[in-house]
């Protein structure tokens, strides 16, 4: 069964670091999309970043820019997100999704991904 599993999620304080890491079983990372969502308390999902099949870093929320970095390891089967600088209002669940091939895109739009994880908390403390 093709299924994403996201780990490294917990609590750190503002201005730490953390990496999250989105690793799919049953099925390869190859030619996919994938992207990282988060929801935080009462508060609508949104698309923070995704990485298209080429490897290459195709968006990223504005309010994350500069501090969030995605990237991935094929040979891992994994993408990461790497949060440095995490502020009280990036404590959300984080969720990665995939859009599988073919073809495989990036967007921000949730409803366009085929596969979602579990999702990992984040919460930044002050």
């Amino acid at each position: 069964e093709a299924q994403l599993v996201e780990s490294g999620g917990g609590l750190v304080q503002a201005g730490g670091s953390l990496r999250l890491s989105c690793t799919a079983s049953g099925f390869t990372f190859d030619g996919a999309a994938i992207g990282w969502f988060r929801r935080a308390p009462g508060k609508e999902r949104e698309g923070i970043s995704c990485i298209d099949p080429n490897g290459s870093a195709t968006y990223y929320l504005d309010s994350i820019k500069g501090r969030f970095t995605i990237s991935s390891d094929s040979a891992r089967n994994t993408v990461y997100l790497q949060m440095n600088g995490p502020q009280p209002e990036d404590t959300a669940v984080y969720y990665c999704a995939a859009v599988l091939p073919t073809p495989a895109y990036c967007s921000a739009t949730y409803y366009v991904y085929d596969r979602w994880g579990q999702g990992t908390q984040v919460t930044v403390s002050s």
